[in-house]
């Protein structure tokens, strides 16, 4: 019994251990950002700022590009996520709902824009692109991000949708109610969860895009990303961490707003060709 309470005892400080690595490989590197986002003065080897100041934000935000990339950004992020929402989840109800032939190779296919690296396959479309003439245009950066977010628009979604009992549809069926109000009424709020976070998901890597809108967008569609860059590769390292807290924060907030819709079952099952 003895032995038992020592090793239970030896096993609680290996998980708190673990639990502080753990804390410090994804807390550091966010911590350090929000440091030397209000720095004035911090010389190596010293372990903390000798100055404290916030001229890098004002710094940051007197550029001319920062105002616009960031509504850009964000209302670049908001088309892709209301298209793909209309274009993805019907097919992701069919793929739930339907057994057609190669719906499972359909299906796969959507994870083949990220089974090779993501700028071979952008120079690519930037070929086609240019002789559609969809270069340096909206309407290209749009379609572009689109093809980056296939994946999470189709295949939660599609899980969601698998989660739903058919028995529940049926049952509202016997009682008189259309396709199209089982659908609103009982299939859609029941699959909400898994959508909303298909959608989160998507908005958040439009957000981040860079690859992609450099090939296509530029020189006149500058996201943020794009002009992080070149930020953090001509200013110091202090304008670029304040860059890259207001690149981070809606990917924070966001994530936390989701947090009650995400599941284990829901990811696992997303992933998950049945």
């Amino acid at each position: 019994m003895r032995w038992y309470f020592k090793a239970l005892g030896t096993r609680k400080i290996v998980e708190f251990i673990v639990l502080v690595l753990f804390v410090i490989f994804f807390l550091g590197p966010l911590l350090n950002l929000a440091i030397l986002a209000f720095t004035g003065k911090w010389n190596y080897p010293d372990v903390m700022p000798h100055q404290w100041s916030m001229k890098w934000w004002t710094f940051v935000f007197k550029q001319e590009d920062i105002p616009q990339s960031i509504g850009l950004s964000f209302m670049i992020a908001a088309i892709v996520t209301g298209l793909s929402i209309v274009l993805c989840i019907p097919a992701a109800y069919a793929f739930a709902r339907i057994r057609f032939p190669l719906s499972r190779f359909f299906l796969f296919s959507f994870l083949l824009t990220h089974a090779f690296p993501k700028m071979g396959l952008y120079v690519s479309i930037a070929v086609l692109f240019y002789k559609l003439g969809l270069v340096n245009t909206l309407l290209g950066v749009v379609l572009i991000h689109m093809i980056n977010v296939l994946m999470f628009m189709t295949w939660i979604p599609t899980a969601a949708f698998r989660n739903v009992h058919q028995a529940q549809e049926e049952s509202a069926r016997d009682v008189g109610a259309g396709p199209i109000r089982v659908f609103l009424k009982i299939t859609l709020p029941m699959a909400l969860p898994g959508i909303i976070v298909a959608s989160i998901f998507t908005f958040l890597n439009s957000l981040d895009e860079a690859q992609g809108t450099f090939l296509v967008g530029i020189p006149n569609y500058k996201t943020m990303p794009i002009v992080m860059y070149s930020i953090i590769s001509d200013y110091p390292a202090y304008a670029g961490a304040v860059f890259s807290i207001i690149l981070t924060a809606p990917t924070i907030i966001l994530l936390l707003a989701a947090k009650r819709f995400v599941s284990a079952d829901v990811m696992s099952s997303g992933f998950t060709l049945k």
